[in-house]
């Protein structure tokens, strides 16, 4: 089992590596969703952490839709984070059809110089996972799919995110589940769904509040229950 936790500052980023997360996930503006971090914080958590940050390319927050413009941006960006130390990034676009938008994958794609890349939440959004999930393991950059399996809390989708582990088993794609997660009762839905990975933001910070920094007993006691788990 591998715990990641969203990391918004420095001090966020220490503290879930001192208290058992296996990755950061590392961006801004936690409260739209996470945009992209600046390179200064990226460089910062590279050099002080020994445990993998992968970083959020997202330009905006008004939809996954990206103009050129935009791409042009993500690039630059993610040029920059494939010399920053970083293990990896975090990007997702679709068309307005509600598909992979794969003319962006194939401009952004070839620019990650080895570094990870998982797809994230935007899958949510996506007409058909299935489909969607078998057009990204086109992709061998592309490593995992952070999900709640629809457009709601993860813990509400068991039956389709069971669905989506079972499609991922012996693909390159692995299934990471977030959004919506809470430390109570995490053991049964790692049960029901056999998912290996858990993506945890406001759950594991004081009063479960975005803001708030992360609190060290709730994230130790959530990493020892998921390690638990194998």
């Amino acid at each position: 089992m591998r715990l990641e936790v969203i990391a918004t500052c420095m001090d966020d980023a220490l503290t879930a590596e001192a208290n058992g997360a296996d990755r950061l996930e590392l961006i801004t503006a936690i409260t739209e969703g996470g945009l992209t971090p600046g390179i200064g914080l990226v460089q910062q958590v590279a050099k002080s952490v020994s445990i993998p940050a992968f970083v959020m390319v997202r330009p905006h927050s008004r939809s996954f839709c990206y103009s050129k413009y935009d791409i042009l941006t993500m690039a630059a960006e993610i040029k920059q984070f494939a010399a920053s130390g970083a293990a990896g990034i975090v990007i997702g676009a679709l068309t307005p059809e509600g598909t992979i938008d794969e003319r962006a994958l194939e401009t952004l794609l070839p620019l990650t110089d080895g570094l990870q890349v998982t797809f994230h939440r935007a899958f949510d959004e996506l007409k058909d996972q299935i489909e969607g999930y078998r057009t990204l393991c086109k992709y061998p950059q592309i490593t995992r799919v952070l999900t709640s399996a629809g457009p709601g809390p993860a813990p509400e989708a068991i039956p389709a995110m069971r669905k989506l582990v079972e499609e991922s088993r012996g693909k390159t794609v692995s299934i990471l589940a977030g959004s919506g997660l809470k430390p109570e009762g995490i053991t049964s839905f790692i049960h029901q769904t056999g998912v290996t990975e858990v993506h945890f933001g406001s759950a594991v910070r004081y009063d479960k509040d975005a803001l708030s920094p992360i609190d060290p007993a709730a994230l130790r006691a959530l990493a020892e229950s998921i390690h638990s788990n194998g």
